[in-house]
């Protein structure tokens, strides 16, 4: 009876020293992964574009020059409304005289550049509701507005001395959208007369033509027989003898 207490007393001891290690820690909740950090948002480097994209240098230098394309380029990387830019050719610009630009103020070259942008961005499908908003605002300001008409896909944005057309699609992905225009916007703000066109480029001038000259080769001409009265005699005679000869011999034969 004795053994028994003790062997039961010993199974307890065991039991109540093993009851911590075998005793599970539950396991910690897990937790839910951290979401990836959002990527940065693509901006379009507007100075690049206008660089690698067409012929647009005399607008991008203006637009450097006045420090405009900063004003474009925060607009297009820190604002949901975006920006559309319409941009003129080289050669747009080099069918007005220099002077047209030259004798502008900073101002106003400052001025004309905002002229060429819309505070907001504007795909070739949306001109034609926005043709119904005419004036349409620019970067300018309120009294620096634009007539927009879209006549089955021709677009054209008026100002006051020109009418260009948008010729091609540079860019449009929002918030960008740049469009080339074939004429240079001008505002009656600016210029109180039509700006004058350059002047036409005179022709080539072409080499005179060679005085012709005679040809050296000898020409060998027959001889004219003289036309004098005594040869005309002397001929008649001698055809007169050969004629009485022939009919002489034909007697004989």
């Amino acid at each position: 009876m004795e053994l028994t207490s003790a062997v039961c007393a010993s199974i307890m001891l065991v039991l109540l020293i093993s009851s911590p290690a075998m005793a599970q820690t539950p396991p910690s909740p897990s937790l839910p992964p951290s979401p990836a950090p959002a990527p940065a948002p693509h901006h379009v480097n507007l100075t690049e574009l206008l660089s690698v994209t067409g012929p647009f240098r005399t607008f991008l230098n203006y637009l450097l020059q006045t420090q405009v394309i900063q004003t474009f380029q925060n607009q297009a990387n820190n604002t949901e409304q975006g920006v559309t830019i319409f941009v003129p050719k080289n050669s747009a610009f080099a069918s007005l005289k220099q002077s047209t630009f030259s004798n502008l103020t900073q101002d106003q070259l400052k001025s004309l550049l905002l002229y060429h942008g819309l505070p907001k961005y504007y795909s070739l499908s949306d001109f034609k509701n926005l043709s119904n908003l005419n004036p349409v605002t620019t970067f300018a300001g309120g009294q620096y507005a634009l007539n927009v008409t879209d006549d089955m896909g021709l677009i054209r944005i008026a100002s006051q001395w020109s009418n260009p057309k948008i010729t091609s699609s540079v860019y449009s992905t929002a918030p960008v959208a740049v469009y080339e225009v074939d004429k240079v916007l001008l505002p009656l703000e600016i210029f109180r007369t039509d700006p004058p066109l350059a002047p036409a480029e005179a022709p080539a001038a072409q080499g005179k033509p060679s005085d012709a000259k005679p040809s050296t080769s000898a020409t060998v001409l027959a001889p004219k027989p003289p036309t004098s009265p005594s040869y005309c005699i002397g001929v008649g005679l001698v055809n007169y003898l050969i004629m009485a000869c022939v009919g002489l011999l034909m007697l004989v034969f």
